[in-house]
């Protein structure tokens, strides 16, 4: 069963991003029990998704700048991410 989080689709990047960063030191430092392993395993799954989802957001918006000759920008066109 997947657990949802509902905190979680509320939080700004850089709190996702903070939450997924003390979690991944409390997994590598094995300083939780097995239990609590899964468990913040799976709260960090839902906050990368998070981060993925705002990165992704956040790609969309961008522009890119197109200077003419005379090195003014004339025009702008949508990120591509490629």
């Amino acid at each position: 069963m997947v657990k949802t989080f509902d905190d979680i689709k509320a939080m700004p990047f850089e709190a996702a991003m903070a939450e997924l960063e003390q979690i991944v030191q409390k997994l590598e430092a094995g300083s939780v029990s097995l239990e609590e392993s899964i468990a913040i395993y799976e709260r960090g799954e839902a906050l990368k998704a998070r981060c993925d989802a705002l990165l992704k957001g956040a790609e969309a918006r961008i522009e890119k700048i197109l200077a003419g000759p005379d090195g003014k920008a004339k025009a702008s066109e949508p990120f591509d991410a490629e």
